[in-house]
Parts: structure tokens; C-alpha cells; sequence
């Protein structure tokens, strides 16, 4: 199976890039699946139902969020009825909505998807990610009930991040991060069979502050006072994330490749 995750769609510019690029890039690499992470697609401060449409839209097949998930009202009902947005499974136990679920790929395959927020530096505690995504993957053991299972991580610290990785070694087909807007250099296979990347960056204007406009997260670190609200930067996007190839039988990854398109950053995917 061919697999395509794009991290953190960052306001109208990151939307913009995802619905220019998003359907090329379907057709040309022949994706079967495709999850984006759009929990900072709404003013770069959650997601709207208005704006999960158009990620939909544009191609893709499932919508994870963050701990922005509710920074847009709209969305606590939204994510009652659109089956193909998650949450994070640790959020609050009273929140709407699912962390997990499986979903249908051509071919009569089936891909499991699952969300997780990180507990370090993070600004509220979260329950533990670790028990809360073992406890739903034994449910939906890979190359079992499911084809290939996916894992968004959402955290803060590169070290979290990839004990998880090894932690799901052999149990999922992806296990990538989002949340720091920045890509990392790590993208490998594990021993067992699970692809790995700390940060899958964002989809964004890199001309920024991890997709903000500089001047007012730039006056914050100097002044330690703050004069603004924060603003998604608007230049052209570059759409960051990262594209594997899974065996179907065994669901393991056979192939991992940073994905980088358009904007400023070095273009990079499975047919450059």
C-alpha cells in the first residue's frame, strides 16, 4: 500500500498548498491512503468544520487533530458526525469524538488510524499515550484485522517521540510525529518493521516562526512581553510530511521517504 502523511496544516496558506498539491500528488504517486494532520488549519489555532470539508476534499481520507482540537468550537460538533476526523485518544475523557477507528482502503484493504498526545513540556497533563494506544492496537492487530495502522504522535520532545516508535516496533506500519512544525532527518525503518519519523514538520510557510509571522514571536523572546496576537504567515507553502510503502500481507513498511513539495524547502518525494 502506498501511504501519504502531511504534518500540520498551518492556516490559509498551508490549506491553499494542500488543495493545490494534494490531488496531483495523489494521482501522480498513486497514493491509496492519505492522512493530514489540520489541527492548526483555522488561523493556525485549530480546525473548522468549514475547513475540514476542504482538507477532505482536496484527498484526504482521514483528518487528525491536536491539542488545538476544540480551539474552534464548530468542531466539538463536527467530529460527532464526520467519521474521518480523530482526535487524540488522551485528550479529556469527556471530549466529543474518537482517537481511533478503522477505515477502508481500495481493494478491500483496511487501515487503521490512531491519534496520541504526547506528556512532556506539553501545557496541560495528558493521560499516558503509551498504555492508551497498546490498549486500541490490540484490537486492531497489524497484518491481522488490518492491513497497515498508522499512528500520529503529538508531542513536544524528539526523545518522546521515538521511544514510541520503538514501543509500536512491529505493531504499526507508521508511527510519525507532528506538533513542532519542524521536519527531522530521521525517516528509517525499525527492526521489526515500522517506519519512523520524530516530526513529519508542517504544511506551511517556512518564511516564519514554526508558521507564524516573525515580528511577534521574535518581540516575545527578546522583550519577554507580548504587544500582538500571533499570525499565520502567508507565503507560498511548502507541504512536509512523509510517504511509505507497506507490504499488505504483513502490513510492515518497505519504504520511507521524507516528502517535501513547493514553497522553500528542498523538494523531496518517492519520484525526485
Amino acid at each position: 500500500m502506498k501511504i501519504l502523511f502531511l504534518g500540520d496544516v498551518m492556516g490559509r496558506s498551508g490549506r491553499n498548498a494542500v488543495a493545490e498539491m494534494l490531488p496531483k500528488l495523489r494521482a501522480d504517486w498513486a497514493l491509496d491512503f492519505v492522512v493530514v494532520n489540520g489541527e492548526n488549519a483555522t488561523t493556525g489555532m485549530g480546525l473548522s468544520a468549514a475547513h475540514a470539508k476542504g482538507l477532505l476534499d482536496a484527498g484526504a481520507d482521514v483528518i487528525t487533530l491536536g491539542d488545538h482540537a476544540f480551539d474552534q468550537r464548530d468542531m466539538q460538533k463536527e467530529i460527532e458526525t464526520e467519521t474521518r476526523i480523530l482526535r487524540p485518544i488522551n485528550f479529556a475523557k469527556v471530549a466529543p469524538g474518537v482517537g481511533a477507528r478503522m477505515y477502508d482502503a481500495p481493494g478491500g484493504r483496511k487501515v487503521f488510524v490512531a491519534q496520541a498526545l504526547g506528556q512532556v513540556f506539553m501545557k496541560r497533563p495528558f493521560d499516558d499515550p503509551f498504555s492508551a494506544l497498546d490498549a486500541v492496537l490490540k484490537k486492531a492487530p497489524l497484518g491481522g484485522v488490518a492491513n497497515a495502522v498508522i499512528i500520529d504522535f503529538h508531542a513536544e520532545v524528539t526523545s518522546e517521540k521515538m521511544a514510541m516508535g520503538h514501543w509500536l516496533d512491529g505493531r504499526a506500519s507508521l508511527v510519525v510525529g507532528s506538533h513542532t512544525h519542524v521536519p527531522t532527518a530521521d525517516a528509517r525503518i525499525l527492526e521489526k518493521g515500522t517506519a519512523c519519523l520524530t516530526d513529519a514538520g508542517m504544511c506551511g510557510d517556512y518564511n516564519s516562526v514554526i508558521g507564524m509571522e516573525p515580528l511577534e514571536p521574535m518581540r516575545r523572546f527578546i522583550t519577554g512581553m507580548s504587544k500582538g496576537r500571533f499570525v499565520p504567515a502567508s507565503g507560498p507553502a511548502t507541504l512536509s510530511g512523509v510517504y511509505i510503502e507497506t507490504d499488505d500481507k504483513t502490513g510492515k513498511a518497505t519504504r520511507i521517504v521524507p516528502v517535501r513539495q513547493g514553497g522553500m524547502l528542498q523538494p523531496q518525494g518517492p519520484l525526485d
